[in-house]
Formats: structure tokens, sequence, C-alpha cells
């Protein structure tokens, strides 16, 4: 394979389906463990499924990207399961709202940046400290091409990805070493 994986733990949320799950079957295929999140067990429990046809170890874990306790929890189930985590890809996203800047609700912008930006900077320091104490590890944080450049009615997105561009530099620029 041109990547190898092997012995390697990786954490991606929004795993039950897009791009999250291409990316959980493709470090599967490299021959990584697989924790997958997203709001729904069923759903995890179908691609946790695939994964293990691979040969691999799955973990499905519903936690919601915008629910902190969730994300502790997840965390604590990837350290009692696999005593290490060594990728982290924060992928799961929320868009609920095409509307123009000056007509998004309060609780719309709420919502898109306590999933899109704070639930990656809590999980990316929750991974971080893991990842610290184990001597190093990966955190990928998947952006939008809106996050360099606005769309029409996209805009909380857009600004959310923004962040999320900022907030990878940052922590590179922290933890690169």
């Amino acid at each position: 394979s041109y990547l190898s994986l092997a012995g390697k733990v990786a954490l991606v949320t929004g795993g039950s389906r897009g791009i999250g799950k291409a990316i959980a079957l493709t470090f599967a295929d490299a021959g990584a463990d697989i924790v997958i999140s997203s709001r729904k067990q069923a759903a995890l429990d179908e691609v946790a499924a695939e994964i293990r046809a691979t040969g691999r170890s799955a973990l499905a874990v519903a936690a919601h990207n915008r629910q902190p306790d969730d994300l502790r929890q997840l965390i604590e189930r990837v350290k009692a399961e696999f005593g290490r985590l060594d990728i982290l890809v924060n992928n799961a996203a929320t868009n609920p709202v095409m509307a123009p800047l000056v007509d998004t609700d309060e609780k719309v912008f709420d919502v898109i940046m306590n999933t899109n930006l704070k639930g990656y900077f809590l999980l990316s320091q929750m991974a971080a400290k893991m990842m610290i104490a184990q001597g190093g590890g990966n955190i990928l944080n998947i952006s939008s091409i809106g996050g360099i450049s606005p769309d029409k009615g996209l805009g909380v997105y857009c600004i959310s990805k923004a962040a999320i561009n900022m907030l990878t530099r940052a922590l590179a620029l922290e933890l690169g070493e």
C-alpha cells in the first residue's frame, strides 16, 4: 500500500458517511484501527462492520460534536479501548441554513460555530494532551474552500471554516515540535 498506518489508532469524527467514512475506510485499508463518531449509532455500526471486514478493529461511538460531554466521553472510550490515539481527523461539521449573513439568526450562528469550530477546538485539545503524553501524533482538520473564499448564502459556514484554518495553524505552531 502507498500508505502504512500499521499499529496506529485513528479517530474520525463525522465517520458514518461522506468524507469521514471514506477517510475511515482508507485508514483501515492502510492498517490503522479506527474509532468513528457521529450522532447516529446505527449508521456508525454499519461503517464499523465495513472496517472490521478489512481485518482492523473498529469502535463506533455516538457523540455529538456540539456537546463537550460527548467529546470527553469519546476520548475516554478511545483511552479505555486502545490506550493511545495517533491520528485525530476533525471532520464532523454542519450547515443547517443557507441565508445571507444579515438574515442569519443568532441561534444558527451558535449551532454552526459550536459544531464546526468549538467541537474541533475541544477535541483537538483533548487529543493533543494524549498525543503529548505518548510522544506524538497527528491532528487533521477538514476545512473547505469556503474557508478561503466566501460563498453566497454560506457566510457563517465559511467563517467557521476560515477559523478552522487558523486553529490548525495555531495548533501547528504550538505542537509542531
